[in-house]
């Protein structure tokens, strides 16, 4: 049994919306979705031989993924077999290393030969689509997101800074030994402070679902063919990149 360690399959907010989709019978039409922050706390992460890439394979794995399983749920639902992802076209960019970059020290900047912005949009074998955005560029913490467009609905599943909690904090130092929110940058003003982070990304959903499966031999949610789905896009989007933007086919396995 393979198991995909991805959390944003088993986030709250997905999950909720593949019930939605799943007992509505609803055709998604279109997904974006993005996530973004201001640089990796991974040392290693900036040169190509130990990452693979950037931004794009970094951190746009996870909407894609997540948008990629919604669209499998879909199809099982609606045709009894999962809807693939069929094309791609990406952009790559390295814009922290453009000749003419500002660097006032917020955002990381050591990306070797990797690019710090990626778009991608997925054609999928229904003639649907998804757009994902990557990127380094942002502050103020993580930016994690996807928004769904169905013929019966829309759902907007914000993971990460989501509204669960508020807090206003007018002195820096009062807040030295409470953590907020992943990468937040300052926690002085109005933040999104996360009453449980790792909750709301999934991360304990994932686990327990490999250990039901393990013991009980449930089919998890993220499985080895969402993951093969996942690497095929993502690995057509970097030739779909190199040749600027042009369409790709994402082979079937």
């Amino acid at each position: 049994m393979i198991l995909y360690a991805e959390n944003w399959v088993y986030a709250p907010a997905i999950q909720k919306e593949r019930e939605i989709i799943a007992k509505t019978g609803a055709q998604v039409l279109w997904m974006h979705g993005e996530e973004s922050h201001s640089g990796s706390h991974s040392a290693a992460y900036g040169w190509w031989h130990s990452n693979g890439g950037g931004s794009l394979i970094g951190k746009g794995v996870h909407p894609l993924t997540a948008a990629l399983y919604l669209k499998s749920v879909e199809g099982r639902a609606r045709q009894g077999r999962p809807i693939r992802p069929a094309a791609v076209s990406a952009r790559t960019h390295s814009l922290t290393r453009l000749d003419g970059f500002r660097d006032l020290g917020f955002l990381r900047t050591d990306y070797h030969d990797v690019e710090d912005y990626a778009a991608t949009h997925i054609v999928f074998e229904d003639g649907t689509l998804a757009d994902i955005f990557a990127c380094e560029l942002v502050m103020g913490g993580i930016h994690n997101w996807l928004e769904v467009m169905a013929n019966n609905h829309r759902t907007v599943c914000n993971i990460n800074p989501n509204s669960a909690m508020l807090t206003y904090n007018p002195v820096e130092e009062q807040f030295r030994d409470i953590y907020v929110v992943e990468k937040i940058g300052t926690k002085q003003g109005w933040a999104p402070t996360a009453p449980d982070e790792d909750f709301i990304s999934g991360f304990p959903q994932e686990i327990e679902a490999f250990y039901r499966a393990a013991v009980d031999g449930e089919r998890p949610e993220s499985d080895a063919r969402l993951a093969a789905n996942c690497i095929a896009t993502v690995y057509s989007a970097y030739l779909s990149a190199a040749k600027n933007g042009a369409e790709v086919a994402i082979a079937p396995y």
